[in-house]
């Protein structure tokens, strides 16, 4: 199954229309029908969107595999979308040089103890 039929099927699935996925993502409803004419993928820039629209992984879009049978490992990775709160956080701790980031690390790693600490505290 090629990634384009995969997401036609997710579509079908989630109940949506094609004009609404376009809505939804963006991407034109011309595009979205080349996929399935002419037997194309979405271009890669598009693939975080997709994903976002039907809630599933880029590893379970690109792999074709579900990750709901409770057997697959967990994600070693996250992601986010660069105009998010996240996002702009990660864009700032690139900025920073290795002694910052120390720093904000242990700052952070501070602030979820002494969090733990309060919720065990009001428990």
């Amino acid at each position: 199954m090629t990634i384009s039929e995969y997401i036609f099927e997710l579509i079908q699935r989630r109940g949506m229309t094609q004009k609404e996925f376009s809505e939804r993502t963006g991407i034109s409803q011309s595009a979205i029908s080349d996929w399935k004419r002419k037997k194309t993928n979405p271009v890669s820039e598009k693939i975080l969107i997709i994903c976002e629209t039907l809630g599933i992984t880029p590893e379970e879009l690109l792999s074709g595999v579900e990750q709901n049978d409770g057997r697959r490992k967990p994600d070693d990775y996250f992601v986010v979308g660069k105009n998010s709160e996240l996002g702009d956080i990660i864009e700032q701790y690139n900025k920073l040089d290795q002694i910052s980031r120390s720093r904000l690390m242990g700052y952070i790693e501070a602030l979820g103890i002494r969090k733990q600490e309060d919720q065990e505290n009001n428990t």
